[in-house]
Parts: C-alpha cells; structure tokens; sequence
C-alpha cells in the first residue's frame, strides 16, 4: 500500500511540475494572482486569458523553442 501511495504522489508531482512547463498553469495563477491584488474586478475568462496571452506573446515575441 505504501508503494501505490508514493507511487500516486509521485504521478502528482510529475502532473504538476509537467503543466508548469508547458504552461498549462498559467491560468490558475493568473487567477491566484487576480484574487489577492484585484479581488475587485472580474477576472479574465479562461478563453480571455488565453487569446489574450496569444495576442501579446504575437505582439512582443521572446526568445522562446516553440
């Protein structure tokens, strides 16, 4: 049991550090983020975030592989 237990956090861990570096993320801590400086207006909506993160990413290219 103890070995499905590590096992399974280990899954997790990889699921995580695996949506940070593809940036899967970025809309929750956009949100995380949003709620503790901004908790007065209205947050992007996911589909917001994304066409707006395309739109400057467009607008003001960096380094980046892909």
């Amino acid at each position: 049991m103890t070995v499905l237990i590590k096992a399974r956090a280990a899954a997790r861990e990889f699921a995580w550090l695996f949506k940070g570096v593809m940036g899967e993320n970025a809309y929750q801590q956009y949100l995380d983020h949003h709620r503790s400086i901004h908790s007065a207006i209205p947050p992007m909506s996911e589909k917001e975030f994304w066409r707006d993160k395309t739109d400057r990413q467009e607008t003001n290219p960096e380094g980046r592989c892909c």
